[in-house]
């Protein structure tokens, strides 16, 4: 933007007057930025490699970026990954070769980098290689899954932490020394402001503001609450938030911590989850995690899913929740999820092995003459309904039977391996 005889006197909001001037006044980014971090000895070392910072929002990875250009004396440029093209690319380029001829180099700072495209991505790697510009990129989604594996080899990722408490209560101190007054908050209520960005600086920064502009006394939490809005929770429902949330959940309840995935349950639901999404993840976990430890555990979620779909929202989320608990205070065994996928690999190394001949039917004359059902014999005229017969394929039989299912000591399996052994020892028998 062009500076006007006017623009140096026009308010500015606290967040820009706020923006640090050094690398030292970033907060929260110390495992980063100090000097033992490897962005601070790249810095004291008067050099830059190129990098993804990846963070979540409000954090300061765009000041970060600025101040680490400064730092090591290099020209700073700025493309959006939302707004910015391969055209708009070209032309920072030629201006960054223009600059390497005269022996200056340039940060080329691409914003919300994931949001381009392989081929846009792709357009970058010979100028990051052969050092036209060194690239720093920054993004809230997990680079692994939205930059291509070609320029994460030429990038180090460096992860930022959320603002934590302790770096809240810095920017507090800090905003009130820039304004020259006390916030109007008791004790108990500097920390729930802090709670209430949600680990985003730059939020925190714009509450400081509003309190600052409102008349009255000093506000308790309860106040405040009532005063401000709480920031939305970060879920982006295609994104990593969604699927951390869920992952959070199913190891919850994997661990039988039924405290926690009620917890991750609530995150979810306020963030705007549909419980229809957690169904369909429940019903995974009841045969991922628990198995036949509970054969009922899958019937409970149906049960909770059609309780929910008569009653709706809100009233069906405690069968919800009811789920949620079952699953998580339930007896677990994944051997059958194992055993499945054991199945899988074994039928893919296997495919082309037939039957035995005696369990194939054989409906007409030709397949009788040629021996298909002969021997076969009928379980349930047997004691125990069981015969012993063979029913895998030649290579699969007899000593090479494979033991795809293995049931644990636990749960409902503990009957289910009792009777599996038994008919072991009738197939012995039997051999």
């Amino acid at each position: 933007m062009t500076d006007t005889l006017f623009s140096s006197s026009a308010p500015k909001p606290l967040a820009e007057r706020l923006r640090p001037a050094s690398l030292s006044e970033v907060v929260g980014q110390d495992h980063l930025l100090g000097p033992d971090g490897p962005i601070g000895r790249m810095v004291a070392a008067g050099r830059l490699s190129s990098m993804i910072l990846w963070g979540p929002p409000g954090v300061g990875k765009t000041t970060i970026a600025l101040l680490l250009a400064k730092a090591v004396g290099l020209e700073f440029s700025r493309l959006s990954g939302i707004k910015s093209g391969v055209a708009d690319l070209r032309k920072e380029i030629e201006a960054a070769e223009a600059r390497r001829a005269t022996g200056r180099g340039t940060v080329l700072f691409l914003d919300e980098c994931h949001a381009w495209k392989n081929n846009q991505q792709d357009s970058l790697l010979p100028y990051v290689e052969d050092g036209t510009v060194i690239l720093i990129g920054a993004t809230t989604e997990n680079p692994s899954f939205e930059l291509n594996a070609a320029l994460l080899s030429r990038a180090q990722v460096f992860p930022l932490k959320r603002i934590d408490e302790i770096a809240g209560e810095l920017l507090l101190r800090r905003a009130e020394q820039t304004v020259g007054k006390t916030l109007p908050l008791t004790k108990e209520a500097r920390s729930i402001l802090v709670e209430m960005a949600d680990g985003d600086g730059r939020h925190l920064v714009t509450l400081c503001e509003e309190l600052f502009s409102m008349p009255g006394g000093a506000l308790d939490g309860e106040g405040l609450q009532k005063t401000l809005q709480r920031r939305a929770a970060v879920h982006d429902k295609s994104g990593d938030g969604h699927y951390n949330l869920l992952s959070a959940l199913q190891k919850s309840i994997r661990g039988s911590d039924v405290q926690a995935a009620l917890y991750w349950l609530a995150r979810m639901l306020r963030a705007g989850e549909q419980p229809k999404t957690i169904f369909r993840r429940l019903a995974v976990m009841a045969t991922e995690e628990i198995g036949l430890a509970d054969p009922a555990a899958i019937r409970h979620v149906e049960a909770c899913a059609s309780a929910f779909d008569r009653v709706g929202v809100p009233e069906g989320l405690p069968a919800l929740a009811n789920c949620v608990a079952y699953l998580a205070t339930a007896v677990k065994s994944n051997a059958v999820y194992k055993a499945f996928y054991d199945a899988m690999e074994l039928a893919g190394r296997t495919g082309s092995l037939p039957p035995p001949k005696h369990i194939i039917n054989a409906p007409t004359a030709m397949m009788r003459d040629m021996g298909f059902k002969d021997g076969y014999r009928y379980d349930h005229d047997f004691p125990y309904a069981f015969s012993g017969q063979e029913f895998m394929p030649a290579g699969l039989d007899g000593e090479r039977r494979p033991a795809l299912y293995v049931p644990n000591e636990r749960g409902n399996e503990r009957e289910v391996k009792k009777r599996m052994d038994f008919w072991e020892g009738l197939r012995r028998d039997a051999r």
